[in-house]
């Protein structure tokens, strides 16, 4: 969707900080036992440098890796457009939720010698969020807001 390398910036920038801020919100909520009016700010602690990390992850591995599965499922030149991007979309969680997901586990629970198991625990709390949030919410969103501010694309 994204035309020039200055759009992609501001369109990964978006969709970072919009899939970053949910997953961190949805964390911190099971780790409190619950979601709290609180957390909504709180989040921020960690919300920008998760951020970098997601936007880094997604442009030099799981991005080009969620393409090339995609487009071997379907074809950009034949195939609808939501397709398309629905196959992207899906692709990329397939592969950014299990490596963000062993990033935060590193990074915040301290695994120890469980690193496997908290991975794996991690990854099917995060897999389901990660999924709907991007298809249905975050997804749409992005695009409709990056469409208003650039709408020659």
């Amino acid at each position: 969707m994204p035309k020039t390398k200055f759009q992609d910036f501001i369109f990964s920038l978006m969709m970072g900080f919009t899939m970053t801020y949910a997953m961190e919100l949805y964390n911190l909520s099971l780790n409190n036992g619950g979601l709290e009016n609180r957390i909504f700010i709180d989040v921020f602690q960690d919300v920008f440098l998760m951020m970098i990390i997601v936007i880094m992850v997604e442009k030099l591995i799981a991005g080009k890796m969620a393409k090339k599965l995609a487009f071997h499922i379907i074809n950009p030149d034949t195939d609808k457009p939501i397709f398309v991007t629905l196959t992207i979309q899906c692709c990329t969680v397939c592969f950014m939720s299990p490596i963000m997901s062993l990033i935060a586990t590193l990074i915040f629970k301290h695994p120890g010698q469980q690193i496997i198991a908290i991975w794996i625990q991690t990854l099917a709390f995060n897999f389901p969020l990660a999924f709907f949030w991007q298809i249905f919410y975050a997804g749409p969103l992005v695009r409709f807001l990056f469409c208003r501010i650039f709408p020659q694309v």
